[in-house]
């Protein structure tokens, strides 16, 4: 039977080999546990497509355990720590200590957060249904437990693959209590009757308010905080609760109309009854300035019910974000210290709204300009196949790496670049560089005198814009205050290049000159397996003027491929402090990537730097692959 208490540590790791383990991050929102489910079914069919060993014992009913499990782990950690969330699956081969299994690791960054699996009872009798995901993850699981490391919490869950998980039949007992121990969990639970009583409307009052400011904040969703707020409410307050909200006017403050975002209830099978009566009557309420509470009709689906139902305003800075409404059953009045305690957390729920509709229009403006920053599409390059991998290490902030694949003049030219910092700064550079250099490109200018003009340009629009920051700093400080340097936030580090694909007379594939200023150096993969850089390492851009830059050209013949990266890829650190690129990590990474097409080449090396590292990628991360040759079938 599997332990239903969770144990202070991880099971025994011994380290599996590279195929078996798969590592992803997922976004703290309700699309998470559906992202889950996906990424186990397809980790296990890569294992079984690979035919290792302890595959063999992974029955459809197996699969669907892992897929359960990990929906409710995410799903756990979605809600209580509301942060990314890092999955881990592993499929450890058995040995002479212990059988196959399928291990998942489960790890959000809220480290302070305890996990709720308590069991407080109600005066009425009845536990409080807090961690029945957890609940049903150690029905399921044979063993599982909680790891707390610094900035980081791991709830872990081991299911074995030694018949554990086979179908209920005579002899298979433990197949049978986990299958209705599952069943007791998931079964619907006798609704609970809200709470009135004095001493929780007093003590417990501060504590339900502190816990939801604690879960509402951060959340950057506005529909996630009304799916948060309403689960907090049900049924502690009330009976049922719904939540509209009005889309953002901008600055004319003009609010359109209202849309149900939420409809909640303790008892399941209501809700959608309930949705329909109210999507046809909304409440009508005074303007944005009323923030009390309001009497409203009761909805009542049924026609045979009763009670007491109030609409609140959600208001910050005296703009209407949207309505609240609650409703209890069998009571013509809600208790006054109830009500006090509604409207403080409808206040919480609208700043929470308020932010995380802040947020969303900062990311929106900031992926417009990542859009604009980076190319709609890399050109075609005749008999060189091409791969990019880009990825911001903030979704909601345009990044500093930034690249390039473009024709010109009869050659076809291209970048990889990261600016220093990131944000705005970042961008602004971004935003400089990649128009200069394809102009320059196409006004025929070779690679060492377009890293030349570049250089000398990047000098000039940072002394302009150090004069101007100059002439502000003084103007509000006075004498005293600090210099800005001329080359503040205006260096980058850049890799740039011209291909000119050859005839088969001449060899084929494509006659190649690059230079790299400050940029980690490109490395060409030749068919055997040989690896080696192909130029030198010279300054950053944007740093000294007095600098020539130096070309190097070489043939990429068909079969070779030359890839680039940003230092997201070399500097990636594990839990130990080591980098990915410590004792030429990526030299030997891409030497076991021979006989692979780009894509491939660019998905092995793109998984080995996520894999080298416990968390996510901190750094933005880019590279781009150039095979020469027809493209050949990949032979992941």
């Amino acid at each position: 039977m599997a332990s239903t208490e969770p144990k202070d540590h991880l099971p025994p790791q011994p380290p599996p080999p590279h195929h078996s383990v798969a590592r992803t991050s997922l976004p703290g929102n309700p699309l998470a546990p559906g992202a889950a489910r996906r990424f186990v079914r397809a980790a296990l069919a890569d294992w079984t497509g690979l035919a290792l060993p302890a595959t063999a014992a992974i029955t459809d009913r197996v699969a669907d355990d892992a897929v359960l499990v990990v929906a409710e782990l995410v799903t756990n950690a979605v809600v209580h720590a509301g942060t990314t969330v890092e999955l881990l699956f592993r499929l450890e081969e058995p040995d002479a200590d212990q059988p196959a299994a399928l291990v998942l690791e489960v790890s959000d960054h809220h480290p302070t957060r305890t996990v709720r699996n308590d069991h407080p009872a109600h005066e009425e009798g009845g536990p409080e249904e807090y961690g029945r995901g957890l609940q049903l993850v150690a029905a399921l699981a044979e063993c599982w437990g909680i790891t707390y490391r610094p900035g980081l919490k791991t709830v872990w869950a081991r299911l074995p693959l030694d018949g554990w998980n086979t179908c209920p039949v005579p002899g298979a007992e433990p197949a049978i209590q986990r299958g209705l121990r599952a069943a007791e969990i998931l079964a619907p639970a006798p609704r609970r009757p809200v709470r009135d009583d004095q001493e929780w409307a007093g003590s417990g009052a501060l504590t339900f308010l502190a816990e939801a400011s604690d879960l509402l904040a951060g959340q950057l969703d506005e529909d996630l905080v009304a799916a948060l707020a309403g689960q907090l409410l049900v049924p502690r307050l009330a009976d049922w609760c719904a939540f509209w909200l009005e889309g953002d006017g901008g600055e004319s403050g003009t609010a359109t109309a209202p849309r149900l975002a939420r409809v909640w209830h303790a008892d399941e099978s209501a809700i959608e009854p309930l949705r329909d009566v109210l999507q046809k009557e909304p409440p009508r309420l005074p303007g944005p300035a009323h923030t009390g509470p309001v009497p409203v009709p009761w909805p009542d689906p049924s026609g045979d019910g009763h009670g007491t139902a109030l609409a609140l305003r959600l208001v910050v800075g005296g703009r209407g974000l949207g309505t609240l409404m609650i409703g209890r059953r069998g009571t013509s009045r809600i208790p006054d210290a109830v009500t006090a305690l509604l409207e403080d957390f409808a206040r919480r729920v609208a700043l929470a709204i308020g932010a995380a509709r802040r947020y969303t229009r900062q990311a929106t403006i900031s992926r417009v300009l990542q859009r604009g920053l980076l190319p709609s599409k890399v050109a075609q390059i005749p008999g060189v196949a091409s791969h990019v991998v880009y990825e911001p290490s903030d979704d909601g902030l345009a990044g500093g790496d930034f690249y390039d694949v473009f024709q010109a003049a009869g050659r076809w030219c291209f970048m990889l670049g990261d600016v220093q910092g990131s944000g705005p700064e970042a961008a602004v550079v971004t935003g400089l560089a990649r128009p200069w250099l394809r102009l320059l490109a196409r006004e025929g200018h070779r690679v060492g005198e377009v890293l030349d003009r570049l250089n000398r340009l990047l000098l000039d629009d940072a002394t302009e814009a150090a004069e101007a920051a100059a002439l502000v700093v003084a103007a509000a400080g006075g004498p005293d205050a600090q210099p800005v340097s001329p080359t503040q936030s205006r260096f980058l580090s850049l890799l740039y290049g011209e291909l000119t694909p050859l005839p088969p007379e001449e060899g084929g594939g494509a006659r190649c000159t690059l230079a790299c200023a400050g940029h980690p150096l490109p490395l060409l993969l030749r068919p055997g397996g040989t690896v080696s850089p192909v130029a030198l390492p010279q300054v950053l851009l944007g740093v000294i003027d007095d600098v020539a830059y130096e070309t190097h050209t070489f043939h990429l013949a068909p079969g070779d491929t030359l890839l680039c990266v940003t230092d997201g890829v070399t500097e990636r650190r594990s839990r130990a402090g080591r980098m990915f690129d410590d004792e030429d990590g990526l030299a030997r990474t891409l030497a076991c990537c021979a006989g692979l097409s780009a894509q491939g080449v660019a998905d092995r090396i793109r998984q080995a730097v996520h894999t080298f590292g416990e968390g996510p990628v901190s750094d933005d991360l880019a590279l781009l692959v150039l095979q020469a040759g027809p493209a050949r079938e990949s032979r992941e």
